[in-house]
């Protein structure tokens, strides 16, 4: 059930092109209600924690799922990647690694902090949207995810 303010997917990209895209190919086939954009990795931090400019938000209505880019400015996709999956409250919350890098290391790297899925972004845009349709149909109606916040569910596994 989706309540007012609620977040379905945060995007964490600061190219404007590939922003542009992933965001129309997301509202094309209609996969959130609700998709927010940051630019850095710093401001994704903001956004996931309720912090900064972020304050206000409330921390009980996580996005359903992060969309991140590796090569972000201020701080790195990676640097993200590893404060969201090592903090209780967030590390259940799935990050989708969306990047242009093609670098293996990139890749282990992603899978070894915690990325629920690694995609390298294509050059064609059809098959940029195709894919991007694809990842938002399996991780926004496909998979299956607790009733529970990541929040609650860290105060749970601590009982």
């Amino acid at each position: 059930m989706n309540t007012e303010g609620e977040v379905d997917i945060l995007l964490v990209e600061d190219n404007p092109d590939d922003l542009e895209l992933t965001l129309h190919a997301l509202r094309r086939e209609h996969l959130a209600n609700n998709i927010f954009a940051v630019r850095d990795g710093e401001e994704a931090l903001e956004f996931l924690f309720c912090t900064g400019r972020f304050k206000d938000r409330n921390f009980d209505h996580p996005p359903r799922l992060v969309l991140l880019d590796l090569k972000l400015p201020k701080l790195t996709g990676l640097e993200v990647l590893k404060r969201v999956k090592d903090d209780p409250r967030t590390k259940a919350l799935p990050v989708v690694i969306l990047t242009a890098s093609k670098e293996e290391r990139d890749l282990v790297a992603s899978y070894n902090l915690g990325a629920n899925s690694y995609i390298q972004k294509p050059v064609d845009f059809d098959r940029f949207r195709e894919i991007v349709k694809s990842a938002g149909l399996y991780w926004m109606v496909i998979n299956q995810r607790p009733l529970a916040n990541p929040a609650q569910m860290a105060a749970a596994a601590k009982q």
